[in-house]
């Protein structure tokens, strides 16, 4: 059950409470790692920059779950007096996030010496495409780069045209940089000693998506075999683990890789004659064709209510719209109900839970932060920063 913090948004108990998390992100894989993060409990401060010194990115406002939990303040990093208010702000926090180019926090005056001067036991996670060094470390990049580049994308299936195909997630962002920098900051609290030292996390996104592919990646290094589409059972070789149309159009996923499985699937589908052929080369295409020609007599859900329960591994592909209704995650309390952040704001809906396990999921409306608010001032006086300095500050635009 969430708790109703005392700036009016709702703040969770978790796993991380008593953990703070100042994130200096905006979009992106630092942005998912936070996102996580806050949904286990931490107190995530996000630190924009101030108006008129930067067009910050703005995500629609339901993305990133609508920034339920977040605390915000704005803070000019250029200014001496916004480095130092940033600086207080770290001194009583334990992990920043950032996914600057390299070396900007360094040029800004608030890089790991200053940060680590201020805290000893700071936490400081860098996101970045390619890591803060090599010869890639000031490429710019987006999802689809960092998939191109660690093997993901020409792994996957092919087009019409044979070119990979465009995933149907932002799997770079929030597995190869979200959960990694996540991960990283999760083993990092549980190691760090009680006196530091300090701890800098370089989170390279396309690593991330190099291990993400490193069972193809391993095993060409230890064999030298050219790993790609068709390559294995995973990558489309056999018939038993692929997908196919349903009379209605609409699709079914087979992932029938044991061997009971299999033969659950083409006695089911008519085609017991396969059974023993599983991963027979030379008849896969007969293969295929037999249970495309069984799909197609009737309709998915049809297939879906026999299959399913009878040990064939076989599953309906989902719309994003058919999930939003899918009663297993209806079940398991995966949507919550959202509302906006005024009292007179009538507007509700639903977005997608904290789901990740031992996260807690709540179990009424969480009123999302009102995206203009500001909690500088709070903040700022209990980083220690006295009453009259926070004033000066907010008049002279340092901090807003």
């Amino acid at each position: 059950m969430s708790e109703v913090g005392p700036e009016g948004s709702d703040t969770p108990s978790g796993l991380l409470s008593g953990v703070t998390v100042l994130d200096l992100s905006t979009v992106g894989p630092a942005a998912r790692c936070t996102r996580i993060l806050a949904d286990y409990g931490a107190e995530v401060v996000k630190v924009g920059p101030v108006p008129g010194s930067a067009d910050p990115i703005r995500p629609p406002p339901y993305a990133y779950s609508g920034s339920r939990y977040l605390r915000r303040l704005q803070v000019d990093l250029k200014a001496p007096g916004g480095r130092v208010a940033f600086l207080a702000l770290a001194a009583t926090a334990d992990v920043v996030v950032e996914s600057f180019r390299p070396g900007v926090l360094d040029r800004l005056g608030v890089g790991l010496d200053e940060l680590s001067a201020a805290n000893p036991r700071i936490i400081l996670c860098s996101t970045t495409g390619y890591g803060q060094s090599g010869p890639r470390r000031d490429w710019a990049g987006h999802d689809l780069n960092y998939l191109a580049m660690g093997g993901y994308l020409d792994a996957g299936g092919r087009g019409a045209d044979g070119g990979p195909c465009l995933p149907g997630a932002t799997v770079a962002d929030a597995a190869g940089g979200g959960m990694h920098a996540a991960v990283a900051v999760l083993a990092a609290l549980a190691g760090r000693g009680p006196s530091g030292p300090a701890v800098h996390l370089d989170v390279s996104v396309a690593e991330g998506v190099l291990w993400l592919t490193s069972l193809g990646v391993d095993e060409h290094l230890a064999t030298g075999a050219e790993v790609g589409p068709g390559h294995d059972v995973l990558t489309g070789r056999y018939a038993c683990y692929d997908t196919y149309r349903a009379g209605d159009g609409r699709w079914l996923a087979v992932g029938a890789i044991e061997e009971k499985f299999f033969a659950n699937l083409c006695t089911r589908l008519g085609c017991r004659e396969w059974i023993g052929r599983q991963f027979d080369d030379g008849v896969q295409d007969e293969i295929r064709t037999a249970f495309a020609t069984a799909f197609a007599s009737r309709d998915r859900q049809a297939w879906v209510d026999e299959l399913a329960p009878a040990d064939t591994c076989v599953t309906p592909v989902l719309t994003v719209a058919e999930v939003a209704r899918d009663e297993q995650f209806v079940a398991r309390g995966a949507f919550v109900e959202v509302t906006g952040a005024a009292e007179d704001d009538p507007e509700r809906f639903l977005q997608v839970s904290p789901v990740l396990a031992g996260m807690v999921r709540p179990a009424g409306p969480i009123k999302l932060p009102d995206p203009g608010r500001s909690d500088a001032a709070s903040l700022l006086r209990r980083a220690g920063i006295e009453s009259d300095q926070i004033s000066r500050m907010l008049a002279d635009g340092v901090v807003a």
